[in-house]
């Protein structure tokens, strides 16, 4: 797919050939086996496709002689450019982000439209509008799939390791839904990043996302119990923790300090670091976790991150420190979910239950994940009977 854009400029006449492709592969390879290099038969074939294609179509005359010579399969570094460029592409700056997370999923990591359009949520129709008004921008404003130059490779690294991070997002903590959790979700952007890793290798942010994904996603199984409803981090089963991912994990961060420059996915790496390699949450290094949210913070301040600085220090200092910060958050993150809940449990664990069971009220009202919502529910009715 990532060849034929380049060869072709354009990712409908490259998608409809890869897909031809394979539903020839389909029948010819079960009836007379798999040739000796699966890759460039693929390759080969969907350039034939494309050729039938521009002979009947004038727009794309231009591409003949590219697509007619004998190319042999592209090498590995051609595959790599390859690669990087149809991710550039669909996150250049043109593509608003929603359509620039849907591009990505699409192709570079294979899923359906069915599947994109489930996994946020939408009806497969509106998906489908949303990749055909992207694909006709793309065509209308003549978005190049080319690597970028050198001097702004960083700037488009800043976008790219955005959407990764915001697949990661949606699938390990889902803002809507009945699920918790979406794997499908998490699984692309584990490997979105590690591709990404391999194909600008040099990058402190680039191993600094593979890292955080890594040693996030490692916790997955221990987040949920048997009826699929959060487990909270002191009450999870660290053994069911992933140390494959932990270990991936902390090569790329150790490969990341090795770099130039500490961005804010290595800081948030670094804390999920700490957490990984704590045998309990009594035993978290909290105030190390406390100051790497003052260095994110310096580098760009927001409510959230202030929150969880406060809930760090909430295991240092007490819960009564923890709320006092929270209190000056309430404006700004008053339609925020996790606030709420963030604040029940320090009341709770305060004494307070009255005002703990008001916050989890409001935190209910302000969510829209039904795991959570039922978690919360029952968190409630523990807490009713020792209200006042």
């Amino acid at each position: 797919m990532a060849t034929l854009v380049r060869e072709t400029g354009s990712l409908e006449l490259a998608e409809d050939a890869v897909g031809e492709a394979f539903v020839e592969a389909a029948t010819r390879w079960r009836r007379d086996g798999p040739p000796d290099s699966p890759g460039a038969w693929l390759l080969t074939t969907a350039r034939r496709r494309v050729i039938d294609r521009v002979r009947r179509d004038r727009r794309f005359a231009v591409r003949m002689p590219l697509l007619a010579a004998e190319w042999p399969p592209p090498t590995r570094i051609q595959l790599r450019d390859d690669q990087l460029a149809l991710i550039a592409g669909c996150v250049h700056p043109a593509i608003n982000g929603e359509a620039q997370v849907a591009l990505t999923l699409r192709y570079v990591c294979g899923l359906t439209t069915e599947q994109i359009a489930r996994a946020f949520l939408v009806p497969t129709e509106t998906m489908k509008k949303r990749l055909t008004r992207a694909k006709k921008k793309i065509a209308e404003a003549g978005i190049p799939f080319e690597v970028p130059e050198p001097g702004r490779i960083g700037e488009r690294l800043g976008s790219i390791c955005g959407v990764i991070y915001a697949v990661f997002s949606e699938g390990y903590a889902s803002t809507a839904g009945t699920a918790l959790i979406r794997g499908s979700l998490c699984d692309e952007a584990v490997w979105l990043s590690a591709l990404l890793s391999e194909l600008v290798p040099d990058d402190s942010e680039v191993h600094g996302l593979a890292a955080l994904v890594l040693l996030t996603d490692a916790r997955r199984y221990a987040r949920i119990d048997a009826d699929g409803l959060p487990v909270l981090l002191e009450d999870q089963d660290r053994g069911r923790w992933d140390r494959e991912k932990i270990d991936r994990g902390l090569h790329h961060l150790r490969r990341a300090v090795t770099l130039p420059g500490a961005g804010p996915y290595q800081l948030l790496a670094s804390i999920a670091a700490l957490h990984a390699e704590a045998p309990s949450v009594e035993e978290t290094p909290w105030l190390s976790i406390a100051d790497l949210y003052n260095a994110l913070i310096e580098l760009h301040d927001t409510a959230v991150l202030r929150l969880n600085r406060a809930a760090a220090l909430s295991w240092v200092e007490g819960p009564a420190v923890g709320l006092e910060l929270m209190e000056e958050l309430a404006g700004e993150l008053a339609g925020y979910s996790y606030y709420h809940s963030a604040r029940a449990s320090l009341l709770a664990r305060s004494g307070r239950t009255t005002l703990a069971v008001e916050a989890y009220r409001t935190a209910i009202n302000t969510c829209a994940n039904t795991a959570e919502i039922e978690w919360m529910r029952r968190r409630v009715a523990e807490l009713e009977p020792r209200s006042p």
